[in-house]
């Protein structure tokens, strides 16, 4: 059973008990503000995809972005604004809401978790309050949209025209036009020269990485243009002068190490306010400022309620940053990568004005796995050729490591493309110590469900909801002893005689983060790959836990450091089980075992045959793997 005498917990800046304070860089606390007056402004947000700050207004003078330029001239321009999440159903999950995914259940890329009754989708109040509220075209939330969500949910109908005469608004057009899909479209021609591109440094340099890099650049152009008609309908409409404008985009860039992930290229987004002179009272700045406030995702929809003067719930997570209602700015902000369609991760990262601290739970798992989706781009088949070749150099290798650093931390002024890690040095030992304590304070604050395997998570939630069912107490959810437990299955070997006393304890998840941390023992040493006797007979034991995920978890690690004759059966049997889940899991740790998952060929070609919807992620898994093997 889990002991705290085997787990320093002030050494790994844990409080000890369950309860905690708010995290050291933040402050959620609201401040009381009078009554607005009865006139409230209409709310237009045009957004769009995919989209790091590439437009002339942020000084990409590659970029061609003439109607954004204007609307941030007359407005104000946010130079830190970061989604939490690098991909998009997460980061509308926490936009719509107001309220992190890891607390909600709706972390995971392509999921369907379980809100609370008292959780509403934030346009819910706004339509209380008299606003006809439309969306077109996106919900993508990661939980069934609710019907009172929206007047009008998407369609030709959902524009603010169709609303009662002289009844404010809120609507949203999500211009689709820069997705990731888009850039490796078919296309005549390109309008930007490939030649003339400045690539980040994040990115390797080939003439076809840069042509997808034009081509990004050509999309931002025709989404310019078509916010650009929008912004005429209101002036058409006469609305210009009534109507406050947001413009932001969902997260980052959509090429590899931008989206899916949660280096700043993939959460970093712009976003430009525009006031109109009757409502300039509620800006932060005059026409044409740069605001350098940490804004959040999670901080938009709580301040469109403080523009328009309604109450912010208490459960909110997010701080206003506009209106009267508008809270102290944030010292830190917060990142969280999960599973990314059929490839499962947890990282984490928090940031401040100075440093970004990386934390990654699953340090044995690769930097970029393949992602079916992600694999057609251009640049992504550019950097394994050159991967395979031997290269590449700098942060473009990185990023194809087999395996990851359990840390990571920049200085994000001197290095804003995250290429130098300064985690191992003895001279940020104390920024490394201060940005780690802010994130565990913060998982316990937010009590990150991430901690749990996918499937796991969701039958603790049945009957209710994954926020609740975290909120019921230790014996519902042992929080601490699974952060314990997740943070010591990355201190390596030393950690082994601990973790070996943790594959004992009565909560699956604790079970399965000790299998992890052997697994990180084992692996992170590539020259060893190897456990002692002990470890491996604690888990052939485990190949018979009473959780499936446990058991996974065991087979994999036991067939990496060649102790795997009776495991691969372990993980046949869960690629059948009910849950697609469950399947999933299985699939990934047959691929990650290589050429040791060979006796399950039989019953990989027999799973891909179940060309079934829920079966999708599995199918591409396996695939993967089949082709891998020659099969």
């Amino acid at each position: 059973m889990f002991s705290a005498n085997v787990f320093d917990a002030k050494k790994h800046g844990l409080a000890e008990k369950w309860t905690s304070p708010r995290p050291p860089c933040e402050r959620l606390q609201l401040p009381q503000a009078s009554t607005p007056g009865s006139e409230r402004p209409n709310i237009l947000w045009i957004t769009c995809e995919d989209m790091s700050p590439n437009l002339g207004c942020y000084g990409d003078q590659y970029a061609r972005t003439p109607n954004l330029d204007r609307l941030a001239a007359r407005g104000v321009r946010y130079t830190h604004a970061f989604s939490h999440a690098g991909v998009c159903a997460p980061s509308r999950s926490g936009l719509i809401t107001g309220m992190y995914p890891t607390s909600l259940g709706s972390h995971h890329m392509r999921c369907a978790a379980t809100l609370p009754e008292f959780v509403k989708c934030f346009p819910e109040y706004l339509r209380e309050a008299g606003y006809f509220c439309t969306n077109q075209s996106k919900t993508d939330y990661n939980f069934p949209t609710p019907p009172e969500a929206w007047d009008v949910p998407g369609g030709a109908k959902a524009h603010w025209r169709n609303g009662k005469p002289g009844q404010p608004f809120f609507s949203v057009f999500n211009l689709t036009i820069t997705h990731e899909s888009r850039i490796r479209a078919k296309y005549e021609k390109l309008e930007h020269e490939p030649d003339a591109a400045v690539l980040p440094a994040w990115l390797p340099d080939t003439p076809l990485v840069r042509r997808d890099w034009a081509r990004y650049h050509d999309l931002i152009t025709q989404m310019d243009a078509q916010a650009g008609e929008l912004l005429q309908q209101l002036e058409e409409d006469g609305l210009a002068d009534e109507t406050i404008v947001f413009f932001f985009s969902d997260h980052g860039v959509g090429l590899p190490r931008a989206k899916q992930w949660i280096y700043d290229a993939g959460t970093r987004v712009p976003l430009i306010i525009a006031f109109p002179e009757k409502y300039r009272h509620l800006a932060p700045a005059p026409p044409g400022s740069v605001v350098d406030r940490l804004v959040g995702f999670i901080d938009i929809g709580p301040s469109v309620l403080s523009l328009v003067g309604l109450e912010i719930p208490q459960h909110v997570q997010g701080v206003p940053f506009l209106g009267l209602k508008a809270g102290e700015p944030r010292k830190c902000l917060y990142g969280i990568r999960d599973r990314m369609d059929e490839r499962y991760d947890m990282c984490r990262t928090v940031r401040d004005r100075r440093y970004k601290y990386h934390r990654h739970y699953f340090p044995c798992r690769p930097f970029a796995p393949w992602l079916d989706y992600m694999e057609k781009l251009a640049t992504m088949q550019e950097w394994r050729r050159l991967d395979a070749e031997g290269s590449l150099s700098g942060a473009p290798a990185f990023f194809m490591q087999k395996s990851k650093p359990v840390e990571e931390l920049y200085d994000i002024q001197a290095d804003p493309d995250e290429q130098v890690n300064l985690a191992h040095l003895p001279e940020h030992r104390a920024t490394l110590e201060r940005m780690r304590a802010a994130h565990f304070a913060w998982a316990r604050e937010t009590l990150d469900v991430g901690v749990l395997p996918e499937q796991d998570m969701r039958d603790r939630a049945r009957g209710s909801s994954e926020y609740e069912m975290a909120r019921r107490g230790p014996e519902a959810f042992p929080f601490e002893r699974i952060l314990e437990t997740a943070i010591l299955s990355g201190d390596g070997a030393k950690a082994v005689p601990q973790l070996l006393d943790h594959t004992n304890d009565a909560d699956a998840a604790v079970r399965f983060w000790a299998v992890i941390g052997l697994t990180n023992a084992a692996c992170l040493d590539a020259s060893k790959a190897t456990l002692d006797e002990p470890a491996v007979e604690a888990l052939r034991k485990t190949l018979a836990d009473p959780s499936v995920e446990v058991r996974i978890a065991a087979a994999e690690t036991l067939c990496r450091v060649g102790r795997g004759e009776e495991a691969v059966s372990a993980l046949i049997e869960a690629l059948g089980h009910e849950s697609d889940w469950v399947r999933l899991e299985s699939a990934n740790a047959l691929d990650r075992i290589g050429e040791k998952a060979r006796p399950a060929v039989p019953a990989m070609k027999k799973a891909v045959e179940d060309q079934s919807r829920e079966n999708l992620f599995v199918r591409w898994v396996l695939e993967h793997t089949l082709r891998r093997l020659g099969e």
